[in-house]
C-alpha cells in the first residue's frame, strides 16, 4: 500500500466531523464556537479560526436537512456567544439577591437568541444547496447579512461582530473605512475557511487568489496609516477623568459626596509644567451622584463650575466641564421623566444643550413589556422609573469645541448609527461606565468597538469611563493615550483632527450588504460546478 500523502491525511482529518453522530456533531461545533471566541478582543488568537470554521463548514457541507444545518449553526453560535458574552453575568451579580437568578437567562438566553442568526445562515446555505466552495462563499455572505440583522432586529445587539478580531491589526482594520467592520466579518469567514478550500480540487488557485487580495488589503491599509502622529485641533486640550469608583459604592448615599470630591480633585490637578492646561474636562457616564433638573440644582452646578473656572484662570477659551448625569423633569412637572444624559457646565454654572441617550439598554435602563414582565431593570433610579429615550444620534455644538456626536455607553456599538445624517461631526465622544462588568473581557471589547467606529467614520473617538478604559483614539484607530481598567487617574490629550468622510461613512450598511449580495450570486453561480464535489481522502 502506498504511503498516505499529506493532503490525504489532512482530508481524512477534515472529514472526521461529518462522520460523527448528530449529537456528537452538536458537541463538536459547540466546542468550536467556544474556541472561536478566543479570536475576539482582548485575546486576538486568530489561528483558532482556522480550526473552528473548518469544523463548522465540514459539518454544514454534509448536513442532510435544513433542520440539521440550522442546529449545527445554532450550536456553533451558542458556544461563540456564551464565551463572548459571559461578562454580562458580572452586572447581575453586583446585586445577587435581586438579580442573581437572571444570570442563566441573561447569558444563556441572550446567547441562544444571538445564535439563531448563525443558525439561520447555515440553514439558508443548505436550502440553497450550496456545496464545496459555493458553501463557503454562501456562508460568508449570509453570515454578514445576519450580522446586519442582529444590529437591527429587536432593538439590535451587534456586540462582537466577527470583524472585530482585526482590531489589534491596524493595517487590516483600515479596510473598515471602505467596507465597515461588518464587511470585515465577511472577509474573516472566507479567510478562516482557507484550510478547507485548499483540500478541494483546484483549491490552491482559489487560495492563491484570496492570498493576493488579502495582501493588497494589508498593503493598502499600511499605506493609509501615516507615520506621524495625527494633527490636533488648535486651542483644545482635553482631560479625561477616571476615578474607578466600584459600582457597589457609586450610588450609596454615604459615599456620594466623597465620589464627587474624587472627581473634582482629579479634575483640578495642575498639569505637568511642560504641558498646556486642560480647556475641557470630561467625566464618564452618570458621573454626577445627584440628578440634574436645571431648577433645583443651582448649588450643585455652582460647585461644578469650579472646574471650568480653573481652566479659564489658566487662559482656556470657553472652558467646559462635560459629564454624564441623570437628567430629570423639575419637581411638579408631569409626567415625571428621567434621562441618561450628557450635560456641559460652563464657568458661570450654566448648562449647555444636553444630549439624552437615544438607544437604551433593554432590562438595563427600561423594561420592555413592563405591564407583563414581573422584573425590574438592573440600573437604580428614583422610584425605579424607566429611563426615557432621547433623540439621536445628534451633532452638538459646544463652546470651544468642534461639532461632536455624543454617544452614551453601548450606543457606540451600532455601526452606521453613530453620527447624525447630513450633519457630520468632527469627533465622537463616548461616555461610559464599564464598572458594571468588573475585570472581564467586556470593557476591552467595548474599547475595541470604539476603535472600529473611529476607522469606519474617519473620526477621532474620545472615550471617558468611570472605570476603564478611558482613551483618545485617532481616526486611524491608534490609541493615543489611555487609562487601563480599574486605574484611578486622569489623562490630558489633544483632540485629533477628523479625516475627510470615508466611503463607509457615506454609504454605511449598503457597502457590506452590496458585497454580501454579490458574493451570494457568485456562490449560486458556482453551485452547479460544486454540487457533487466533496473532499475525499
Amino acid at each position: 500500500m502506498a504511503p498516505e500523502s499529506l493532503r490525504e491525511r489532512l482530508a481524512r482529518i477534515a472529514l472526521y466531523p461529518a462522520r460523527l453522530s448528530v449529537m456528537r456533531q452538536l458537541m463538536l461545533v459547540f466546542a468550536a464556537g467556544l474556541a472561536s471566541a478566543l479570536a475576539l478582543p482582548p485575546v486576538f488568537f486568530l489561528p483558532v479560526l482556522f480550526v473552528s470554521f473548518p469544523v463548522l463548514i465540514q459539518v454544514l457541507d454534509h448536513a442532510h436537512s435544513r433542520r440539521h444545518a440550522f442546529l449545527m449553526g445554532w450550536s456553533f453560535g451558542f458556544g461563540h456567544f456564551c464565551a463572548g458574552l459571559y461578562w454580562i453575568s458580572h452586572a447581575l451579580l453586583l446585586d445577587p439577591v435581586r438579580f442573581g437568578w437572571m444570570v442563566p437567562l441573561a447569558v444563556g438566553g441572550l446567547s441562544a437568541l444571538m445564535a439563531t442568526y448563525i443558525g439561520a445562515a447555515t440553514a439558508l446555505v443548505h436550502a440553497l444547496r450550496l456545496k464545496g466552495l459555493s458553501c463557503i462563499l454562501g456562508l460568508a455572505s449570509l453570515w454578514t447579512v445576519m450580522e446586519l440583522l442582529r444590529g437591527w432586529l429587536l432593538t439590535g445587539f451587534p456586540w462582537n461582530p466577527l470583524g472585530s478580531v482585526w482590531t489589534d491589526t491596524l493595517p487590516v482594520l483600515q479596510t473598515a473605512a471602505w467596507i465597515g467592520i461588518t464587511g470585515l466579518s465577511l472577509v474573516t469567514v472566507v479567510m478562516a475557511s482557507l484550510p478547507v478550500i485548499l483540500l478541494y480540487p483546484g483549491g490552491r488557485y482559489a487560495v492563491g487568489i484570496g492570498g493576493i487580495l488579502f495582501a493588497v488589503m494589508v498593503g493598502a491599509g499600511t499605506t493609509r496609516i501615516p507615520e506621524d502622529p495625527a494633527p490636533s485641533v488648535p486651542r483644545v486640550r482635553l482631560r479625561l477623568v477616571q476615578p474607578a469608583i466600584p459600582q457597589t459604592l457609586k450610588w450609596q448615599e454615604g459615599t456620594r459626596m466623597a465620589n464627587l470630591g474624587q472627581y473634582m480633585t482629579l479634575s483640578m490637578v495642575p498639569p505637568d509644567p511642560d504641558d498646556p492646561a486642560p480647556t475641557h474636562v470630561i467625566w464618564g457616564e452618570t458621573a454626577l451622584p445627584w440628578a440634574i433638573d436645571g431648577v433645583t440644582d443651582a448649588e450643585l452646578r455652582s460647585a461644578l463650575s469650579a472646574v471650568p473656572k480653573q481652566a479659564a484662570h489658566h487662559g482656556a477659551h470657553a472652558p467646559l466641564l462635560v459629564t454624564g448625569a441623570i437628567r430629570r423633569t423639575p419637581p411638579g412637572q408631569e409626567p415625571a421623566r428621567i434621562w441618561n444624559s450628557m450635560i456641559a457646565v460652563d464657568a458661570s454654572g450654566s448648562l449647555q444643550d444636553p444630549f439624552d441617550k437615544a438607544h437604551l439598554v433593554p432590562f438595563g435602563e427600561y423594561v420592555p413589556l413592563r405591564s407583563i414582565l414581573p422584573v425590574d431593570k438592573v440600573t437604580p433610579t428614583p422610584g425605579h422609573m424607566d429611563y426615557s429615550a432621547g433623540e439621536g444620534p445628534r451633532t452638538l455644538s459646544l463652546p470651544g469645541l468642534p461639532p461632536v456626536s455624543p454617544l452614551i455607553c453601548y450606543e457606540i456599538i451600532f455601526p452606521g448609527a453613530v453620527t447624525e445624517q447630513n450633519k457630520r461631526p468632527e469627533w465622537i465622544l463616548n461616555l461610559t461606565n464599564d464598572g458594571w462588568y468588573g475585570v472581564s473581557t467586556g470593557p476591552y471589547q467595548h474599547l475595541a468597538t470604539a476603535i472600529g467606529r473611529a476607522v469606519e467614520e474617519g473620526l477621532p473617538v474620545v472615550r471617558a469611563a468611570n472605570t476603564g478604559i478611558s482613551a483618545v483614539i485617532d481616526p486611524w484607530g491608534r490609541v493615543i493615550t489611555s487609562l487601563d481598567l480599574d486605574t484611578v487617574g486622569f489623562v490630558d490629550s489633544n483632540l485629533p483632527l477628523a479625516l475627510p468622510e470615508t466611503v463607509y461613512g457615506r454609504w454605511h450598511h449598503r457597502i457590506p450588504l452590496w458585497i454580501a449580495t454579490l458574493l451570494l450570486f457568485a456562490a449560486l453561480a458556482l453551485r452547479v460546478r460544486f454540487s457533487g464535489q466533496h473532499i475525499s481522502p
